[in-house]
């Protein structure tokens, strides 16, 4: 077996009690509209403790929420949405680790082949899930931008 397949490899998705790692029965809770979140916070509405977050930092580069004084952490918006997908691909998709940080850096690698050559994307509006993708509110602004290029008469 290679590398490449191992890293890949989907373990058997979790029971729907064990995913539920405190979280209630159900969807998780709304992102209150707020610009920073604690630790603690996030681990309520993304339903992963605080721990888990911690080690997630080091295995997914594109999670990296502010420090500030006694080295609190500060989550942003965006970043919730990625713990939140993360968690996704870890406790419902069965992804293991290596196997998410795989499938995240596909939507990154989309995102950038977006910025290069943004003239040679096919006219349409942008699916979803590039739209969870994007780091910050600065390109959902130019991608909102170009959408209204297109539709003006």
């Amino acid at each position: 077996m290679s590398s490449a397949s191992l890293s890949e490899r989907r373990v058997e998705p979790l029971t729907s009690a064990e995913s539920r790692v405190g979280a209630e029965a159900g969807a998780l809770p709304a992102i209150p509209a707020k610009r920073y979140f604690t630790i603690g916070e996030v681990s309520e509405l993304c339903g992963v403790k605080p721990h888990v977050l911690r080690y997630w930092e080091q295995e997914f580069t594109q999670l990296r929420p502010m420090k500030r004084r006694g080295n609190r952490r500060y989550y942003q918006h965006h970043e919730v949405l990625l713990v939140r997908r993360i968690r996704e691909l870890l406790y419902e998709q069965g992804f293991t680790i290596s196997g998410a940080r795989n499938r995240l850096g596909e939507g990154t690698a989309a995102v950038a082949r977006r910025r290069e050559a943004p003239q040679e994307r096919a006219v349409g509006v942008t699916s979803l899930p590039e739209i969870v993708h994007l780091s910050c509110v600065g390109d959902l602004r130019e991608e909102l931008n170009r959408l209204l290029v297109l539709l003006e008469p």
